[in-house]
């Protein structure tokens, strides 16, 4: 009876314990170049374990497993626990999905876990996520800033260079773009990236300039410049050489952050601002010019007002020229011919207003006024242009003409006063053609057997283009590809544009095809929809190759050819897969 007590008393323990399923992940909060662990945890020998999809993560390692199983004081404990090793593929709040394990015929799920990525660290925070090398390896992005605490609308540029020594670099992709908000800015093209020697904290080691931009802050006050976000592919050294005696190198991803940076942009003096200043910061002159100063009535004139020297050239308005009531002026023609170079904008901007006088006389145009804040000195300056005078040498003065005006809208002469009074007339028959016997009787009477074989011609011309099931298709998804790529193909003569089109387009053709957004854009995640759609394998990674060598190709050289041939890779590609996804 005492052997059954204690029997029945371990079931009954058994049936309370409960079945424990959670994940535990490292840290909450990570940057876009750390990597986190996360650890399923089970105290039960649970069956079919099933991991989540790991959306918006790659997975560096795992799942690794580990088993534990202890007596103690007569009670057992278990634990199993599947590891993995993540790394963020994007900004912002990405959610870990539910696990699965099954357990005496229940199914057993762990919450799921919220991780918040942010920007990418100038340095990564844990030693242990950094790849295996001999440790004097160099791989480090920085952005260079000419100036950090400018001018409202002084030109600063931003120069983004990759250190690297004792490392391999084999491509890279940008994974977050700087974002330069309150700034007005440009590229500046880099025709061919060139590996140069230079020093990073006081150490020998090569370089590359990847960007450049130029900038003209439109706020003052702490701005900030969000980073530029690079996955590179790199090469390292290891300790162990081949049967030659060659380093043996390993092949890793490492995501480097240039760091966000902060402009303290200085407002221009409130005290000493001229009246009408619009805004304009360099170094300018200011011409207003006539095409000509004499002239006959109902003839033109051009009026130019221009600025020309170096700074926001783009970013101010030229003042509007004031006209007497007797000259007509039209809505200005706004011409720019302005280049941007690292050290600002600088060339000319102009407005031209075409002016035409009514009447006989001599007209002013009126002295402008353009101010500028000037950066050598400080301080503002003013150019005052000469009055200019119009000289029109015939037509009616404008009193005669005024007078003429009034004395006609009261006076009607006796000559006139029968003037509105018809003195003939032209009569028509009210009796109308019959309709039956007509033209348009006789039109409409054999109009239907002349439109009856044009219908059933097209009909069955219709039908047979309809049959040709093989041939639409074709003909659908090549339209359908060129629809995509139409963008693309209009920069065939410009690489960085081109490549930018090539790939937004692909991303477009996935949008519309598997219902997705741009966040759900990673790799494997696209390598599984389309794979589940029934595309072929190889014409998948086709389009995952051309998609991340389109990032690659806009700062590597690329001939003409090459481009032409990456355009019709895309076409093809996008051709097979609207013929494969189902």
């Amino acid at each position: 009876m005492k052997r059954y007590l204690i029997l029945l008393l371990f079931t009954f323990q058994g049936l309370m314990a409960q079945v424990q399923f959670e994940a535990k992940v490292s840290k909450n909060t990570l940057g876009l170049n750390e990597r986190l662990r996360i650890d399923f945890i089970m105290n039960v020998d649970g069956d079919n374990f099933d991991q989540p999809n790991f959306e918006g993560f790659r997975v560096v390692a795992g799942p690794s497993q580990q088993v534990s199983q202890s007596w103690i004081n007569g009670r057992s404990s278990f634990q199993k626990i599947y590891s993995y090793i993540l790394q963020p593929a994007q900004k912002g709040t990405v959610t870990i999905k539910q696990a699965t394990i099954e357990f005496n015929g229940q199914i057993y799920k762990t919450a799921p876990i919220k991780i918040v990525v942010t920007n990418a660290v100038a340095e990564e925070r844990d030693p242990n996520d950094r790849p295996q090398g001999s440790g004097s390896e160099t791989l480090n992005l920085v952005a260079e800033i000419s100036k950090t605490s400018p001018y409202l609308n002084e030109p600063i540029t931003v120069v983004y260079k990759l250190y690297f020594n004792n490392i391999g670099v084999t491509g890279f992709k940008e994974l977050a773009k700087p974002k330069y908000n309150d700034f007005w800015n440009q590229n500046i093209d880099i025709k061919q990236l060139k590996i140069e020697e230079g020093t990073y904290q006081g150490q020998r080691c090569y370089f590359v300039v990847l960007k450049k931009t130029i900038l003209y802050p439109q706020k003052s006050g702490r701005l900030t410049i969000e980073p530029l976000s690079l996955d590179i592919g790199v090469q390292l050294p290891t300790n162990r050489r081949d049967m030659f005696g060659q380093m043996i190198l390993s092949d890793d991803n490492k995501i480097v952050s240039a760091g966000a940076k902060t402009i303290n942009v200085r407002p221009l003096p409130e005290a000493t601002k001229p009246e009408g200043f619009s805004g304009a910061v360099g170094k300018f002159n200011f011409t207003v010019t006539p095409s000509r100063t004499t002239l006959k009535s109902g003839e033109s004139i051009d009026l130019y007002v221009s600025a020309s020297g170096s700074g926001n050239m783009k970013l101010f308005t030229l003042p509007k020229p004031v006209v007497p009531n007797a000259l007509e002026m039209y809505d200005p023609v706004h011409d720019e011919k302005v280049t941007t170079t690292l050290s600002g904008m600088s060339g000319k901007i102009s407005d031209k207003y075409t002016i035409i006088p009514q009447y006989k006389g001599k007209y002013a145009i009126k002295a402008m006024q353009f101010s500028y804040f000037d950066l050598n000195s400080g301080s503002y300056k003013t150019i005052n242009s000469p009055e200019i005078m119009i000289d029109v040498l015939d037509g009616p003065m404008q009193a005669e003409a005024n007078a003429t005006a009034s004395a006609s809208k009261n006076v009607i002469s006796k000559t006139e006063q029968f003037k509105y009074i018809k003195s003939k007339t032209n009569l028509v028959s009210i009796a109308k053609d019959d309709f039956y016997g007509s033209n348009l009787y006789y039109t409409l009477l054999f109009l239907p057997f002349v439109i009856l074989p044009i219908i059933i011609l097209a009909k069955k011309k219709k039908e047979a283009i309809d049959s040709d099931v093989t041939g639409n298709k074709i003909k659908m998804n090549n339209k359908l590809a060129k629809k995509y790529l139409s963008e693309a193909k209009k920069q065939l003569n410009n690489k960085e544009p081109f490549y930018i089109a090539l790939e937004k387009a692909m991303h477009n053709f996935l949008k519309a095809k598997l219902h997705i957004e741009t966040s759900e854009m990673s790799k494997d995640n696209i390598r599984e929809l389309l794979l589940s759609r029934n595309a072929n394998p190889e014409t998948v990674q086709s389009f995952i190759v051309l998609t991340e060598n389109c990032e690659f190709a806009r700062y590597a050289p690329a001939s003409s050819a090459s481009i032409q041939q990456d355009y019709d890779k895309a076409v093809l590609i996008i051709s097979e897969l609207e013929k494969q996804i189902v």
